[in-house]
């Protein structure tokens, strides 16, 4: 695989071939930041965890450049940060037993930029096709960082890039920055996360300069799915401790498929009309 910046870095934790690394990685998730694979596609990686016919790969398309930082982190450069959190992704990587982790070294500015994000897109469908995976888990066009909704476009572009026989069988769009609890039960899929809680803490740990540098995304993260578990159904005992939430976008990577402006905008009406018969 190469990729377009100088700058990128593929890692393989188990120090295995590319060819071996690359063949084994059944899901795959897409994300814009370094830390976001682990609280949005926990499910993914606890699918993968320990398993031999399992494994979870990983990309990262920013270089986290514009981070805030405070405390032991506020001096550091835009260079120095990078370096960390490259380090910090590589760290949870090795934790979660990840296949591969490809950070591709962009600024959000770049990724953000429609014009600029070509060869963001060349990048993913590179990794795409190295590893064919079966499960894709990427941000969701609700969310509400603008960095994150540019991952899921330059995600769902370049699946759309493969032979139909090379995509991904299920594709899902995860909750970051906005919960996606308000979804419609329709479109609303619920990824229990329970298995393995001492994981998810140890990968939140890994990211030191975020959580200890004034976002305690550790914590909120782990409230979220707590949250999620009790709070899905009023009338039902929780079937699960911890759950994330998701939504089903593969039919956006077929080519019949709606386009991503009419999926937003039934997924809208049916959330608007469920509100107003209640009312």
């Amino acid at each position: 695989m190469k990729f377009n910046q100088a700058s990128a870095d593929l890692f393989i934790p188990d120090g295995a071939g590319p060819d071996s690394a690359h063949d084994r990685v059944t899901h795959l998730g897409i994300g814009a930041h370094s830390d976001d694979l682990e609280f949005m596609a926990l499910h993914g990686i606890i699918e993968c965890y320990q398993k031999s016919d399992k494994w979870f790969g990983g990309i990262t398309c920013t270089n986290g450049s514009g981070s805030p930082r405070s405390g032991d982190y506020a001096g550091l450069s835009d260079a120095e940060l990078v370096e960390l959190r490259l380090q910090e992704q590589r760290d949870a990587a090795v934790i979660g037993q990840y296949a591969l982790m490809a950070q591709l070294g962009y600024s959000s500015s770049q990724v953000k930029d429609a014009t600029q994000r070509a060869p963001v897109v060349d990048d993913i469908v590179a990794v795409l096709r190295a590893t064919q995976p079966e499960t894709v888990y990427t941000h969701n066009p609700f969310d509400k960082h603008p960095t994150h909704v540019a991952v899921f476009l330059a995600a769902i572009e370049a699946i759309r890039r493969l032979p139909t026989e090379l995509r991904p069988a299920r594709v899902f769009g995860c909750e970051v920055w906005r919960g996606l609890d308000w979804l419609p039960d329709k479109f609303k899929l619920r990824h229990d996360v329970s298995a393995h809680p001492q994981l998810s803490g140890e990968l939140a740990a890994c990211f030191k300069s975020q959580v200890s540098g004034g976002k305690r995304y550790d914590l909120a993260v782990q409230g979220r799915y707590l949250a999620n578990a009790t709070f899905d159904d009023a009338h039902a005992v929780d079937a699960a401790t911890r759950v994330s939430y998701a939504i089903d976008l593969t039919c956006l990577t077929r080519s019949d498929g709606p386009s991503v402006q009419e999926f937003v905008h039934a997924v809208l009406s049916e959330f608007s009309d469920t509100i107003n018969e209640g009312l």
